[in-house]
Formats: C-alpha cells, sequence, structure tokens
C-alpha cells in the first residue's frame, strides 16, 4: 500500500511506514505547502495512494468522489505523533489494507478505529 502523508502530519510518519514496508511519502516532497486539499487528494487517486490525514475534509472529499478516491486514515487523537499512535495505525492498515485499497475512510482514535465503506 502507498501513503501519502498530509502536510498537517509530521514528515516522520514516512519514516515509520517505511520501516514497516509501506511505500510511503509526505505531501512536502511532491507539492507546496500552502496546497488546498483538493489538490493532494488529487495527486493521491492519480498516483494509487491512501492519505493519511488529521483532517476532516478528505473524508468530504472521497464522499463527493462517491468513493472514487482516494482512500483516507483519519487520525483523530490529540497527540498524532508516530511515537504515540504509530503503533495503533500500521495495525490498522494492515488490518483493512484490501478496504483501503478501493476507497474507504478508516478513522483512528486512541480507543477505536472505525472503518466507513462506500456509499456514503
Amino acid at each position: 500500500m502507498r501513503i501519502l502523508i498530509d502536510m498537517n502530519l509530521s514528515p516522520r510518519w514516512a519514516e515509520l511506514l517505511q520501516s514497516c514496508n509501506f511505500g510511503a511519502i509526505h505531501w512536502s516532497s511532491v507539492g507546496r505547502g500552502d496546497a488546498p486539499d483538493t489538490e493532494i487528494a488529487g495527486f493521491a487517486t492519480d498516483n494509487g495512494y491512501v492519505v493519511l490525514t488529521h483532517d476532516l475534509d478528505f473524508g468530504t472529499i472521497l464522499a463527493a468522489t462517491k468513493g472514487m478516491g482516494p482512500s483516507v486514515v483519519q487520525i483523530r487523537a490529540r497527540d498524532v505523533s508516530p511515537a504515540v499512535i504509530g503503533s495503533r495505525v500500521v495495525a490498522a492498515l494492515r488490518q483493512v489494507a484490501p478496504e483501503l485499497e478501493v476507497g474507504a475512510v478508516l478513522t483512528i482514535d486512541v480507543d477505536r478505529t472505525r472503518l466507513r465503506l462506500p456509499p456514503f
């Protein structure tokens, strides 16, 4: 699975995910820091990435495209650092990888994980 990390998350996420055998890049390595979410989502869709974010807008974008991409992983926690919630994110990504390949929203917080599939 290829993961595009949104600007609102640390580039350290790319290091963690790469060490766990995910193809991961941070948006800052491929796009403008002030790019709108629609541009980031378009890049992710065009290049086969799942978006990892702390932003709720990407779920809305996925719903507007009727689940045509990109899939979204939302971290909903106060501390979104890889050191704190990284292992939970990695475990969830591995568990629902097939669903994320076809268009889904995965929400992860410290207490639970929730997967939503289309239609939204």
